[in-house]
């Protein structure tokens, strides 16, 4: 079992940014990978941008040259610094990690951008 706790979440407007940080519970982090995910009101949840167990990262076209995943395998963490932030970006945001065939959820961190 995997435990994963956002935060960094918050209002802030357009143009500006914010960083999220997801932290996991475990002794095995370095070899999960770990995803971030957004869901907006009235739309699917989608994924926002992953980064593997050797650091390879993948981004949605729509945050790409803007968001920026990193982990830290020391600290069991894994953070998503959002730049150039946009209204559309308002979401809940969601870390999730994958391990060993299984998926776990965090409880998710709002993200409103608006002036």
């Amino acid at each position: 079992q995997v435990q994963l706790v956002e935060s960094g979440g918050g209002l802030v407007q357009p143009g500006g940014s914010l960083r999220l940080s997801c932290a996991a519970s475990g002794s095995f982090f370095r070899l999960y990978t770990m995803g971030w995910y957004r869901q907006a009101p009235g739309k699917e949840r989608e994924l926002v941008a992953t980064i593997s167990s050797d650091g390879n990262s993948n981004y949605a076209d729509s945050v790409k040259g803007r968001f920026f995943i990193f982990r830290d395998n020391a600290k069991n963490t894994a953070d998503l610094q959002m730049n150039s932030l946009k209204p559309e970006d308002t979401a809940v945001y969601y870390c999730r990690c994958s391990a060993v065939g299984n998926l776990y959820w965090g409880q998710g961190t709002q993200v409103t951008v608006s002036s």
